[in-house]
């Protein structure tokens, strides 16, 4: 997401760092919440659990054998760690095990694809090496294909950078026992340095390595300190996460062949940089590539979801140069490319399931600038996302909004096929939206088509438009909130303020997104109350207020 060029970025030398935070570690049952620890050996980083299948799910640990084993430093000795899981919280009940070799090759991670394992059934599991236990970590499989389905629950979240805040969301959803699965749709952790993105040019707690990532010793050790924070090992141990990338996993704005945060003449080769950002993402996060490492993957829910969680910076052409450019509806140009394009439209025409799902990194609702705001306001969207700010035109090409031809296949392809209970479920932006996806934008709503609708969950941590107007949350933006659903009348829901996460529910009646706002994002106790709720209802792509 374009949100500040880093050449632009205002550096700070003023450094407040949340006490406590940082270097937690699980202990005891999932339930348990981390504390803080004065080891410098043991499973240092928790314990995480993702794509639950049916009959398997993917689980994972680091483990730091010796003082000298730290992540990025590729030194230390190769060790066995060796893995169970039970169906119950004492390992009275063991139904799986075995044990692999770790060592600094790999910057001492551990994943495990786990098979053999029951449908729609809640396992614990845990690992131990040379007399050291780790946390004790809580998962889930999905529901055997065709199953019927009461409901699935997922938690929704995107945009966690370190610097900005602490992550108390993580921590309200980890007080949560009604999850099936957390959703993360990009930008789980940021390349920046210190002081070149954080809270109102804060930086609340400095990024480690003090500088850019750019090799992979840097990425092993960014991934390793977001995983020091006891609200993000505590619900990476309950709940198992369904994960996408977006740019911050690897640099700002992220195409096949380069990105807006990457000179070449100081950085090295993209091929390499991106390179390194992928293999530290496979060690570190809980996820299943496919075999040709493809990270683009479906997972379903028995017969009443499947959720297509879609890669949009591996394969897509270069962004437009700006919102005039001509390339945006160039048919050449994709966000997708042609193979993942073909996986979607294949997925979304599925009669196997009800709900079509797709974890989408960017927005796909058409958005077009507004002629009202003042000059303040444009500058202030322009810089929470990229966008010129010309009235009339796309606001932001990085989105789908800069592929329009991708775009226009996937809606003609709901549309002429009659395709019902499709739901793009979104982060990178910032800020909650609630939209139809109309047909045709420019006759909407007099022409009463929507093919699909859209629910874009805020930051977790994230700067948003409050913060670059440097005023207090739901005070300015409301004016441009108004002028962006004037000029979108698709846009139905839209804040441009709150932190926070989102949390969806599927039934076969509807599928609800509740909004959760945080007080402030830079307290780590800090409350959330439920901002707004969303509801589409089967059948009718379209969005209500609930």
């Amino acid at each position: 997401m374009s949100l500040r060029s880093r050449r632009d970025v205002l550096r700070t030398a003023g450094v407040a760092t949340l006490a406590g935070v940082a270097g937690g570690l699980a202990s005891g049952t999932a339930a348990a919440k981390p504390r803080s620890t004065s080891s410098t050996t043991g499973f240092l980083h928790g314990v995480a659990s993702g794509d639950p299948l049916p009959d398997g799910v993917v689980i994972w640990t680091r483990v730091t054998p010796t003082p000298g084993s730290t992540p990025g430093s590729g030194t230390g000795p190769d060790v066995q760690v060796t893995w169970q899981v039970s169906t119950d919280d004492r390992f009275r009940r063991v139904v799986a095990k075995g044990a692999t070799v770790t060592g600094g090759a790999r910057d001492h991670t551990v994943s495990v694809d786990v098979r053999g394992l029951a449908p729609a059934t809640t396992y614990w599991y845990r690992f131990t090496n040379e007399g050291r236990r780790s946390p004790i970590g809580r998962t889930r499989t999905a529901p055997a294909p065709g199953a019927g389905v009461a409901s699935v629950t997922a938690g929704v979240v995107s945009c966690a950078n370190w610097q900005a805040g602490a992550f108390a969301a993580y921590r309200h959803l980890a007080e949560r026992d009604d999850l099936d699965v957390v959703l993360h749709l990009g930008d789980y952790l940021y390349e920046y340095a210190p002081g070149e993105y954080q809270a109102r040019d804060v930086v609340v707690r400095p990024h480690d390595p003090p500088v850019e990532t750019t090799l992979l010793e840097h990425y092993r050790r960014r991934h390793a300190q977001y995983k020091t924070d006891p609200d993000l090992q505590r619900l990476h141990a309950r709940t198992p996460f369904v994960v996408t990338w977006d740019d911050h996993e690897s640099a700002n704005d992220a195409w096949s062949g380069g990105a807006e945060n990457h000179d070449e003449s100081t950085e090295g080769t993209w091929s390499d940089r991106r390179a390194a950002a992928t293999r530290a993402y496979a060690e570190w996060m809980p996820v299943r590539f496919g075999p040709d490492g493809r990270l683009y993957r479906r997972l379903g829910f028995g017969s009443l979801a499947s959720i297509s969680m879609l890669d949009l910076r591996s394969y897509r052409d270069q962004q437009a140069s700006s919102p005039v450019d001509s390339g945006i509806d160039d048919p050449d140009r994709s966000i997708t490319g042609t193979e993942q394009m073909t996986w979607l439209l294949e997925g979304l025409s599925s009669e196997a399931v009800q709900w079509k799902i797709v974890g989408n990194p960017v927005m796909i609702t058409p958005v077009r600038f507004p002629s009202t705001l003042s000059t303040g306001e444009i500058a202030a969207v322009r810089q929470l996302t990229g966008s010129s700010g010309i009235d009339g035109v796309p606001y932001n090409v990085d989105q789908w909004d800069g592929y329009t031809a991708d775009r226009h296949r996937v809606v003609r392809h709901l549309r002429d096929r009659a395709i019902a209970d499709t739901v793009f479920l979104t982060g990178d932006i910032h800020s909650a939206w609630a939209c139809d996806i109309p047909a045709d934008p420019l006759t909407y709503p007099a022409s009463g088509d929507s093919v699909a609708t859209e629910l874009v969950c805020t930051s977790v941590t994230s700067d948003n438009l409050d913060d670059i107007l440097r005023v207090p949350p739901r005070s300015a933006s409301l004016a441009v909130e108004s002028a962006f659903r004037a000029a979108n009348p698709h846009v139905k829901h839209l804040d441009f303020d709150s932190h926070g996460y989102s949390v969806v529910v599927v039934t076969p009646a509807a599928l609800r997104m509740d909004w959760f706002a945080l007080d402030e994002r830079t307290d780590p106790a800090s409350p959330a109350r439920l901002s707004t709720s969303w509801m589409v209802d089967a059948g009718t792509q379209r969005v209500r207020r609930v």
